[in-house]
């Protein structure tokens, strides 16, 4: 049975390596995520359960005498790198603020071709997915902005790719790439996200807005002009704007360049870390969201769907 803790407090990076210094103590930790009351088979659900003989990671059930390791059925799944690189990616990526480039994981951790990094990085963040989303409540800031680099005359905004900003005062964010910036596509959007309990709903003042909301939401609906003011009183969106600033200043600065087709990605990816930005047992959940997840293969990763 597993004895490391899985709750610790917010460490750094040279205690996280003096932590977790061989596969066997990264191995413990996940089997402790995943099965806090003991390992159970994948197969057949039962929990008596032996180690194979010489071989501690492999575990097998004494019912039905199938095999599988802690990182079977996970996004840890067929996975040739060391335990300890994906904790100190997963670590990397969690504490930096503007998140951190495939290229770089690659240079720090020493992993041997650009392609393990990109899709080590992204199995990482598949597994930073609510699967599971309360509906945002209290004073609701929604705008918009545009992803794709400065219009050019080559490049009008309109092939630039939409993503909506929910985001509760003193509370959580999402991020959401839209089709388009329709009253059609916002009101999905508001409707899969934003309780009918909300208090007071703040955007500019784009037309899409009054048509995407129902008569109560419309009712509760205050408006900011950002071609005279950006604050009157406690009515503006800069809380939203600010989460994509940060986001931008990602793309700048770490990642330089995305495609559209996972976008949506690295959206989910600044969305959970922000939301838990002052949490101690950040690390932890990331970990055990990756244990939970379902396998990412890079075939279903790398296959090509419309935009």
């Amino acid at each position: 049975m597993p004895t490391v803790s899985p709750i610790f407090e917010r460490v750094n990076l040279p205690d996280l390596m003096a932590r977790f210094d061989c596969e066997s103590k990264c191995r413990e930790y996940l089997e402790t995520l995943r099965w806090p009351d003991g390992p159970v088979c994948p197969k057949c659900g039962k929990k008596e359960i032996a180690r194979v003989g010489g071989r501690e990671s492999i575990l097998r059930c004494v019912e039905c005498q199938a095999q599988f390791t802690v990182m079977a059925g996970t996004v840890f799944n067929d996975s040739h790198l060391p335990l300890s690189k994906w904790f100190l990616a997963t670590f990397l990526l969690c504490e930096s603020k503007k998140g951190v480039s495939a290229l770089q994981l690659q240079r720090i951790l020493g992993i041997g071709g650009y392609k393990t990094a990109w899709y080590l990085c992204h199995r990482i963040r598949s597994a930073m997915i609510e699967s599971q989303k309360e509906l945002l409540k209290g004073i609701v800031e929604i705008d918009e902005t545009y992803i794709g680099g400065k219009p050019r005359i080559n490049r009008p905004r309109k092939e630039k790719q939409v993503v909506v900003g929910i985001r509760v005062r003193g509370g959580d964010l999402r991020l959401i790439r839209a089709k388009e910036a329709t009253s059609k596509a916002i009101r999905k959007i508001v409707n899969e996200n934003v309780s009918e309990d909300v208090e007071v709903i703040i955007t500019d003042e784009s037309a899409i807005y009054p048509w995407a909301f129902n008569k109560k939401q419309n009712a509760i609906h205050k408006t900011i002009c950002h071609k005279s003011v950006y604050v009157s009183g406690d009515v503006h969106t800069n809380t939203v704007e600010n989460a994509f600033s940060l986001f931008k200043r990602g793309i700048v600065g770490t990642w330089h360049k995305m495609s559209t087709k996972h976008l949506q990605a690295y959206l989910d990816e600044m969305v959970f870390r922000f939301n838990r930005r002052k949490s101690t047992t950040l690390f932890q959940d990331t970990l055990r969201h990756m244990v939970t997840a379902p396998v990412l293969t890079f075939q279903r990763l790398t296959k090509e769907r419309a935009a």
